[in-house]
């Protein structure tokens, strides 16, 4: 699949524009810099050159070169990184003299590729390179930084461990069937399995699905009617997102917009009112029953969900009954046009939603603003609680796991298929140890060790081409 006596060359920067990166990795590397760039290399040494580079007889560029020498380069093979400022067609140019020189265009991902066949990295870890460069958002990136850090792998090799150690002791006792030895009962092995599917089943519960952070988090607004739900939207988001009206029932399709919050982004959107209106009443049209069908199922997908009510209003039976009809994994209650009310009375009616349905109620006013600043920060502090990540130091979308989640890691579709395998595998072990059936039940536990190596498989496995290309395939090239 891959050569490693060639060397590889791609433009590694997000584009070719002010300021590029062209990557190199392979033998020829020292040699091929020491052709194109304008001052002194000495192979032997690692770090960074100021100079220029040639692109033709008559252009040179300034430019920076970094060298990482085998094997404590990323690629584990001779590495040179060329940071120039410079336009799309003199990038180019650059490009293909080093090809003239011999070089090969790298493929997706395999500079990547190269780390792992040369053992710098195991396949988990190659994976998270990828969606550490392709993440969409910072729960994303925290996952893929989990999985970069190596806590799936130790799991993995501490769970392989077992598993050998308990094989071992199986094929020992069918090596010796003739003779008086046993090496470990029938049931002590079906114990030693069941602990290790145990363990198994402990990583998939307490482990963060990769795929489940690719999305951005949802919020919904929820509420009666004329609630000031689409009002609530427009202002948070900035914008006149959806349309505003003292009619009922205005907003029937399901509205969305990028909510940007302190520490994260979401998905805000706004639905068809609540309603309680029977089937069978005339103003309970075929729309009607639409919408709510569609706003029920929205707010049941969501992370969070803001429900408003009405403080300005006299009866609140039909938000009680609304209230009944959403069961969010985490809600928000949301008192809207407070700026209708004095203060003494605000504080009063606050005090009465608080009692009438056992919740803390936010005072907010899409008109004056007032507690739209503090319900940010009261949806940005759930979504992050929701996903068990707590904010980092850092500027911006910094994440981090939480304390009370360290010991989870992170995993994707082919790990979970993985260890959903080994689990079944172990089960069918266990099943043919109480029949009996020693020989059969060896095989069911390498299948299910085979499963748990694919997880993190080293470049000196035996894994099979046809994955390594799917994995390395979604790779951006240059990386």
């Amino acid at each position: 699949m891959y050569n490693l006596t060639d060397t590889i060359v791609a433009v590694s920067s997000p584009s070719m524009g002010a300021r590029t990166i062209v990557r190199i990795s392979g033998p020829a590397t020292i040699e091929t810099c020491k052709h194109f760039f304008g001052s002194p290399i000495d192979g032997k040494k690692t770090g960074l050159i100021a100079g220029s580079i040639i692109i033709d007889n008559e252009l040179k560029v300034d430019a920076m070169l970094y060298l990482f020498a085998a094997p404590f380069s990323y690629t584990g093979d001779d590495v040179a990184e060329i940071h120039i400022h410079t336009n799309r067609s003199v990038t180019e140019q650059l490009c293909e003299n080093l090809l003239a020189k011999g070089l090969r265009p790298a493929g997706p991902g395999e500079f990547t590729a190269r780390a792992y066949l040369n053992g710098k990295i195991d396949l988990a870890q190659a994976e998270a390179v990828n969606e550490v460069v392709v993440s969409s958002n910072a729960f994303q990136l925290a996952a893929a930084e989990k999985l970069l850090s190596g806590r799936l792998s130790e799991t993995a090799t501490k769970v392989r461990s077992a598993m050998m150690n308990c094989l071992s002791l199986i094929e020992a006792g069918l090596d010796f069937s003739g003779e008086e030895i046993e090496f470990i009962t029938r049931q002590e092995a079906a114990e030693q399995l069941i602990r290790i599917k145990g363990e198994l089943e402990q990583l998939l519960a307490s482990s963060h699905r990769y795929e489940s952070v690719v999305d951005l988090p949802a919020v919904g607004i929820a509420g009666a009617p004329n609630a000031g739900k689409s009002s609530l939207l427009n202002k948070l988001l900035g914008q006149e997102r959806s349309i505003i009206s003292d009619e009922r029932k205005t907003t029937r399709d399901v509205l969305t917009g990028l909510l940007t919050l302190a520490h994260c982004r979401c998905v805000l959107f706004d639905c068809a009112g609540l309603t309680r209106c029977s089937m069978l009443d005339t103003r309970y049209s075929i729309l009607d029953e639409l919408a709510q069908g569609a706003a029920i199922e929205a707010l049941q997908n969501s992370s969070v969900v803001m429900f408003c009510v009405d403080i300005a209003k006299e009866d609140w039976s039909e938000d009680i009954a609304i209230r009944e009809l959403i069961e969010p994994k985490a809600l928000i209650p949301v008192a809207t046009k407070s700026d209708l009310l004095p203060e003494g009375v605000l504080a009063d009616r606050l005090a009465m939603l608080g009692e009438l349905f056992d919740a803390d109620f936010l005072a907010t006013s899409a008109k004056s603003g007032a507690g739209i600043e503090k319900l940010r920060q009261t949806i940005d502090g759930k979504v992050i609680e929701l996903a068990r990540w707590t904010p980092t130091n850092t500027v911006g979308d910094g994440l981090k796991f939480s304390e009370s989640s360290q010991d989870t890691v992170a995993i994707t579709i082919r790990h979970r298929q993985a260890v959903i395998g080994a689990i079944e595998n172990i089960n069918e072990a266990v099943s043919e140890l109480k029949a009996g059936n020693d020989e059969v039940a060896a095989m069911m536990v390498r299948a299910a060790y085979q499963a748990i190596c694919d997880i993190q498989q080293p470049a000196s496995g035996r894994i099979d081409d046809e994955i390594l290309e799917r994995i390395f395939s979604r790779f951006c090239i240059g990386k």
